[in-house]
């Protein structure tokens, strides 16, 4: 898979640890794109698989969700960002590495469907 071969060369992970931390990113687009996902799912291959190599990331309680309301940050986009990062812990992965995979999926995604799906994806990850 092109994807994952990217992920593993420039990040110096296994094939086990891009194929569950790409498939966090997209269960996480899915989630937050609905039927919208369908483009991104036509225009990367594989999403199936890596999604399902995906661990359980858990979600940003809702102690964590009101504090960072109450802080003014996005409480949505923390929580996301939790999750990643519980699941990305998951795979053996620090929370940095979230940080590293984002613009590799979203430069790919780009490649494979174009602005659309790029910015389908940046509505999510950005």
């Amino acid at each position: 898979m092109e994807l994952l071969d990217e992920l593993k060369n420039n990040l110096g992970i296994n094939d086990e640890q891009a194929k569950g931390g790409t498939g966090l990113i997209l269960k996480l687009a899915q989630e937050r794109l609905g039927g919208d996902f369908t483009q991104v799912k036509d225009a990367i291959p594989d999403t199936d698989d890596m999604m399902k190599a995906a661990p359980e990331s858990g979600a940003a309680s809702g102690l964590l969700k009101s504090a960072t309301h109450v802080l003014g940050g996005s409480a949505e986009k923390f929580g996301d960002i939790a999750a990643l990062s519980s699941g990305f812990s998951k795979l053996g992965l620090n929370k940095e590495m979230v940080g590293k995979f984002i613009p590799i999926v979203m430069n790919f995604a780009q490649s494979k469907g174009g602005d659309t799906v790029k910015n389908l994806m940046g509505k999510v990850l950005q």
